[in-house]
């Protein structure tokens, strides 16, 4: 019999693959019966909230890792850029998991996680507001903004994957690029065909 911790792998891959994915359709993904699954979570949204503190303690274990605040502090211009790319790469490999969750509407509304992922995006913006002294980001936009960027870009490049437009080797490249360079054409460059 699956553990809750296959459970919810099950559940995060069955709402990856349909994010209207029912408790039965997450049951058949597990290998269990819905009676079972109802044991581990009384309801879906139980369920959803489940992944929705895992996606962000996977989020908070990145700024964990790069160490967000010690970094800001260090004004370590060529560190906080290195960061900033560990960081983003690290966050398109967790959207594999667990990219539902970043447009989930039962877990967005959930206050407690919206107290926490509150939380967490000011620890981001520490840093980003750190980059941006030090030169590595634009310093003529708000530092919270930096996180809605990313977010999007994520989003963005979840949905190229499972549509098919891009490959998903390429994501981390696309969306690192895309929001340290933009899309547009640099202006020192050539611009014709």
């Amino acid at each position: 019999m699956a553990d809750r911790n296959e459970i919810l792998g099950a559940a995060q891959g069955a709402f990856n693959a349909d994010p209207a994915a029912s408790m039965a359709a997450v049951a058949e993904a597990a290998g269990i019966s819905r009676a079972t699954l109802h044991r581990h979570f009384d309801s879906r949204e139980a369920l959803l909230v489940e992944l929705g503190t895992r996606s962000l303690d996977q989020w908070a274990g990145r700024l964990d890792e790069v160490d967000a605040e010690a970094l800001a502090a260090s004004g370590d211009a060529p560190a906080i850029r290195a960061a900033l790319e560990t960081l983003v790469l690290g966050y398109v490999d967790d959207a594999d998991g667990f990219g539902f969750a970043l447009t989930d509407h039962v877990i967005l509304a959930n206050a407690d996680l919206e107290e926490r992922t509150q939380v967490l995006a000011d620890r981001e913006a520490v840093l980003f507001a750190a980059a941006q002294r030090v030169g590595v980001l634009r310093p003529d936009l708000p530092p919270r903004w930096f996180g809605h960027a990313i977010y999007g870009l994520l989003v963005s490049g979840r949905e190229a994957v499972r549509i098919g437009d891009v490959a998903r080797r390429d994501v981390g490249r696309l969306v690192l690029s895309s929001l340290l360079t933009g899309i547009a054409q640099p202006q020192n460059q050539d611009s014709t065909p």
